[in-house]
């Protein structure tokens, strides 16, 4: 199999504008993240995909690969999506940009979900990470997901799901982490089908897959990493590079 890495850059992210361009120990958020995904030596190749001319630049003029996008997008698939319709590959995992931790073990669980689908049951895989944490539970920032006995998703939601209506019941909630793997054809179909209600209301690309019916194995990883999506998460991670 041909395994690519994509990595989604926007520069005017809504929550925290030029967070991707800030200063992690010297280099922007954005170098580290994809510096640190090709030192993984998993992929043939790996590349960041964005509409800035800035993040551009900052990968190019640092030796590193990038591909301006055609047209505006609403989501990183879409952008990931444009930027592999051409190229001869089987299997594309999409790093965020905004974590310039990027675990290699995590990432080597989702290349082996494709190497174990002799069936080719999978669409796509992605990670989630176990937590108890009652603050984050609620918090419609942190992404949950339920699954089925085989570990395909159920559901995605900003909500607390399951419900704890029965207190007694021992439920374990899974926090979403939007690393992603995907076949090429999948990521390929995500594109040209339009959003639906569900993606819609909560605002979560993956529910579109599951309104289409697409399979998505879920990988556990105890690693949590630093998403950074405020100047507050910013400073934990400059607090961590140290």
């Amino acid at each position: 199999m041909k395994i690519i890495s994509m990595i989604p850059a926007r520069y005017a992210a809504s929550r925290f504008p030029g967070k991707l361009m800030q200063d992690l120990g010297g280099k922007t958020v954005i170098l580290r993240t994809y510096e640190a995904t090709v030192a993984t030596n998993l992929f043939d190749d790996v590349f960041v995909v964005t509409d800035s001319d800035i993040i551009y630049n900052e990968i190019v003029n640092n030796g590193g690969k990038a591909i301006m996008s055609k047209k505006e997008h609403d989501c990183g698939s879409d952008r990931i999506a444009e930027a592999v319709e051409s190229l001869d590959i089987d299997i594309v995992i999409n790093v965020q940009g905004d974590e310039p931790f990027t675990d290699k073990e995590s990432l080597i669980k989702l290349i082996e979900v494709f190497k174990n689908d002799k069936d080719n049951q999978v669409d796509l895989a992605s990670l989630m990470v176990h937590i108890t944490n009652e603050e984050e539970i609620k918090n419609p920032n942190t992404v949950k997901v339920i699954i089925d006995q085989f570990d395909f998703a159920l559901y995605f939601s900003r909500s607390v799901i399951p419900y704890p209506r029965d207190k007694n019941v021992n439920v374990k909630y899974y926090k979403h982490k939007g690393v992603y793997a995907f076949r090429k054809q999948a990521i390929l179909d995500f594109y040209k089908l339009p959003m639906q209600v569900l993606e819609a209301s909560e605002k979560l690309e993956q529910l579109r897959y599951l309104e289409y019916g697409k399979r998505i194995k879920m990988v556990e990883t105890d690693v949590q990493g630093v998403e950074i999506d405020t100047p507050e998460d910013l400073e934990r991670a400059i607090k961590l590079w140290k």
